[in-house]
């Protein structure tokens, strides 16, 4: 049987509590992509449950970005096989919208695409949460995807901004909640090396060629290069100190 470490536990504990993430009588959609954190994610959520204070509903949703005539692509099918083993309900929804492989190119052009691609697939859930009553969608962010998320936008959307652990929406009807928020990818991934978890390879015609790819790659190198880096990066996102942010005051002084 696999355990959480203490450590481990402990932060997802804390990311649950501080972030309000899960009520009593909650119906909680969790979103299963195929790769390592969504289905380690899944299995969370299923084992938080049996020792939670609170009792939740669950269900896994998979978008089928390769469905066909025949039904479900191949990706869905090794998703449905694991979650199945989790005894957790998964509903597959063929994708409304996927990008043509022969027209889509690496460079700048593919921004497009993945956040065409992105939003198609966030708005497709949001229509499913709501048509079964889910309130509550949970994804498998980490605390790489969060800092890289705000470098992202801090290099290439001229904001500074990031996912976050508990994102209300539509005046609090919708909640995106992030379990995994406190913990590294590493830390992920041997957790699902222990459950045996096989991650499905994404069928994205530019999985190895995005920004996102490339900012991943500048992180490491600070990581590498600063000691202590990923943490402060971290701590700086909740440590914002607007006072010395740039505010435009129309050529009059303060």
């Amino acid at each position: 049987m696999v355990r959480l470490s203490r450590e481990v536990n402990r932060r997802v504990g804390r990311v649950m509590h501080e972030y309000a993430m899960l009520a009593d009588g909650d119906r909680v959609l969790v979103a299963v992509s195929g790769g390592i954190d969504s289905l380690v994610l899944a299995w969370l959520l299923v084992e938080w449950r049996k020792k939670a204070p609170v009792n939740y509903a669950l269900e896994a949703v998979h978008v089928d970005m390769e469905a066909g005539e025949n039904g479900p692509g191949a990706a869905a099918i090794q998703v449905g096989r694991m979650i199945e083993a989790l005894n957790l309900p998964l509903r597959i929804l063929p994708a409304l919208w996927r990008p043509d492989p022969h027209t889509v190119l690496p460079g700048a052009a593919s921004h497009d695409f993945c956040f065409q691609c992105a939003r198609s697939r966030r708005t497709q859930l949001f229509a499913h949460a709501r048509e079964c009553g889910c309130k509550t969608i949970a994804f498998g962010h980490h605390r790489d995807d969060i800092i890289e998320t705000f470098l992202l936008n801090l290099t290439c959307a001229g904001n500074i901004s990031t996912m976050v652990p508990r994102q209300d929406l539509f005046s609090g009807r919708l909640a995106l909640i992030r379990p995994l928020a406190y913990l590294d990818k590493v830390e992920i991934e041997a957790i699902g090396r222990e459950l045996g978890l096989t991650p499905v390879r994404s069928s994205c015609p530019l999985r190895e060629k995005t920004r996102r790819r490339d900012i991943h790659q500048v992180a490491e190198q600070i990581y590498q290069q600063i000691p202590g880096a990923k943490e402060h990066i971290f701590a700086a996102l909740g440590n914002v100190r607007q006072d010395y942010l740039l505010r435009q005051t129309g050529g009059r002084r303060p």
